[in-house]
């Protein structure tokens, strides 16, 4: 059965536009092919969930399409027009962010100076000319943006070490949010967290979707993909072989098509 087969696995067409588009990218390091032909699509306002076993071209084909790595061969399409996403500068300038699993958030500066860290805020007149940071506006912009995104923070004035795991995650998300206009990719954001910490660093996923941001999340916990996700994208062995509709895939369909037993070859 192919991919065009089912409406169970790959779902209806979405209304929503396609923001980021990539076909056919391929990846060596030396003799070993990362990706060979992979294809990814998300649209805007949906989740889209990356899933594979490890080594599937999961991490590569992120790096790709965040601008940490260039394919060897193949197109990436934002907004309709093909691009060279050549470095992480260039792909945050287009409106796509990246948050790691090592959250890469600097732990002695407060939820704020986090948020706007190297796109700080300068007083205006000679004191911005001067170099002067306005920390009340950042700290006035930092606390609406986490009221808009339902972030709930201990304090906005400590330290973002002496947060916990959740709500430092959530403030390295609502960060990556603030600047993305286009696609945000999040990498295992859940993974270090108990269960409480997940359900809100899922809430804050949920909303940024709702803004209409573009969601990629890549996950090995299946219940959270299937709790959060819109679609879901497999990789195999450096290609897409399977998309299936959150809603309706079961768990013996994900690792089916993740294991191989599954067949949907994909054709487009």
């Amino acid at each position: 059965m192919t991919s065009e087969d089912s409406a169970k696995r790959t779902g209806s067409p979405r209304e929503s536009p396609v923001v980021l588009e990539a076909a056919g990218l391929v990846k060596h390091y030396g003799g070993v092919a990362a990706l060979r032909g992979a294809n990814f699509q998300v649209n805007a306002g949906e989740v889209v969930a990356l899933i594979g076993d490890n080594g599937a071209g999961k991490s590569t084909l992120v790096k790709c399409l965040s601008g940490a790595e260039q394919p060897d061969s193949g197109t990436i399409v934002l907004d309709g027009v093909p691009v060279v996403l050549n470095s992480p500068t260039t792909a945050r300038k287009l409106g796509v962010e990246t948050v790691y699993q090592d959250l890469a958030v600097a732990p002695d500066l407060d939820p704020a100076a986090n948020l706007f860290l190297g796109r700080e805020v300068l007083r205006k007149g000679l004191a911005g000319t001067l170099g002067m940071l306005d920390k009340a506006a950042m700290r006035s912009q930092a606390i609406d943006h986490f009221r808009r995104l339902g972030v709930t923070l201990q304090s906005a004035d400590v330290p973002i070490g002496a947060l916990s795991g959740g709500q430092r995650q959530s403030v390295a998300v609502a960060r990556a949010v603030l600047w993305a206009s286009k696609v945000v990719f999040l990498d295992e954001p859940t993974a270090a967290l108990g269960v409480v910490q997940r359900e809100r660093v899922l809430d804050v996923i949920r909303r940024v979707r709702d803004q209409g941001v573009a969601v990629v999340l890549i996950s090995h916990n299946m219940p959270e993909v299937r709790a959060v996700a819109d679609r879901i994208e497999v990789l195999r062995l450096g290609r897409r072989v399977a998309r299936f509709t959150a809603a309706d895939a079961t768990l013996e369909d994900l690792v089916g098509a993740m294991t191989g037993a599954l067949s949907q070859e994909d054709t487009t």
